[in-house]
């Protein structure tokens, strides 16, 4: 059983943003300084900050009363900027990782699902952060502290768990920032039972493949089958994804999918088997393989529909509250997900196809 795509799909290019913008302080550092020497060599146009803070004035049309507008300026701006201290005090991240670490904010990606509607505030600037030593360096003290996968019996092996794509895709922007390979070659020579975890919907991975990563970076993959792919602009396209999987994890890397989100498209069952056994073919000869699998419904929340709604007029992503489920969160928000009937449909079929045509893979969740 194999998947196509709709039409035939253009290989992703790199993203280049119209504009890239420094602030002082981040000048200060040697990654800040870095990065914007990469952005500078890309032939991007660098623009140097007086202050430390991305204001309306600083920032024209990012603040364009036309919400459109206002996203399409801030998703072609890349701003190197420095982390601030919250961002050193560690949040655990269930179900995915003991704990969240931030290298960016904000994704090149044109989703129309978007995790990060509702959850950012301001227009959606990439912002990168320059003090990457300082944030690497913060990481040991929370090593064996872990209590989402670190206590998890199922999942000890692990050891304490790191999630840099909470917030980003790293990949996506790897090519300007280099701070993915950093991390991983910090990770793999950190002697302890650690583990970073990425998750990206993009594929170019070349820098990624001679890396000293020792086996403590898990690069997990976002698929989804391709009546899915008019969702997600701007990223690489399926096929280029699953050979991407491949080629790291013929490089030694332990891999991932994350199914997300899961929709019931018209012929729903046939396209995540057939996912399947696209993704089986491309880890085809893997040595030593590490696999695992994330599966991750479609939801959304009151918010982050009317975000969506702005950025992405005329969307046919199906987000009608009267063919969800209104559930709370455990802050107490509510969500949509979908009926329970059907949850248990999918996660039965799913769960099932998944054994039978990547039987390597450790499901780790289903949401």
């Amino acid at each position: 059983m194999t998947l196509h795509d709709p039409a035939p799909a253009r290989a992703a290019r790199p993203w280049r943003p119209r504009r890239v913008v420094i602030t002082a302080a981040a000048r200060e550092h040697a990654h800040g300084r870095a990065i914007a020497a990469r952005a500078a060599g890309l032939g991007l146009p660098v623009e140097d900050l007086s202050g430390n803070r991305l204001t309306g004035e600083n920032l024209a049309g990012l603040r364009h009363p036309d919400p459109r507008r206002a996203y399409v300026e801030a998703k072609n701006t890349l701003a190197v900027v420095v982390a601030p201290p919250t961002k050193l005090k560690l949040q655990p991240i269930p179900p995915s990782a003991d704990w969240r670490v931030d290298l960016a904010e904000g994704c090149p990606a044109h989703c129309q699902y978007c995790y990060l509607a509702g959850s950012l505030t301001g227009p959606p600037v990439t912002r990168v952060y320059a003090n990457l030593d300082e944030i690497l360096g913060n990481l040991a003290a929370y090593a064996g502290r872990g209590g989402v996968t670190s206590a998890n019996a199922e999942r000890v092996q692990e050891g304490t768990t790191f999630e840099a794509s909470c917030y980003t895709d790293p990949l996506g922007i790897e090519h300007l920032t280099g701070s993915l390979s950093a991390a991983i070659r910090h990770f793999g020579a950190w002697d302890a039972p650690v583990t970073l975890r990425a998750t990206t919907k993009f594929a170019a991975v070349e820098p990624l493949l001679g890396l000293p990563h020792g086996r403590r970076t898990r690069l997990r993959f976002s698929v989804n089958p391709p009546g899915a792919a008019r969702y997600e602009g701007g990223t690489a396209p399926l096929r280029e994804r699953l050979a991407a999987m491949g080629a790291v994890a013929r490089a030694g890397y332990p891999v991932g999918i994350t199914v997300a989100p899961i929709l019931p498209l018209p012929d729903w069952r046939e396209a995540y088997a057939a996912l399947f056994c696209e993704a089986a073919a491309a880890l085809e000869g893997a040595p030593d393989l590490d696999l695992t699998a994330e599966l991750i419904t479609h939801r959304f929340t009151p918010g982050s529909k009317a975000v969506l709604e702005g950025w992405y007029p005329g969307s046919d992503l199906p987000m009608r509250e009267a063919e969800r489920s209104r559930k709370l969160t455990k802050f107490g928000s509510v969500k949509y997900v979908f009926p329970a009937e059907l949850m248990r449909e999918m996660k039965q079929q799913l769960t099932r196809d998944l054994a039978e045509r990547l039987p390597a893979a450790r499901v780790l969740y289903w949401t």
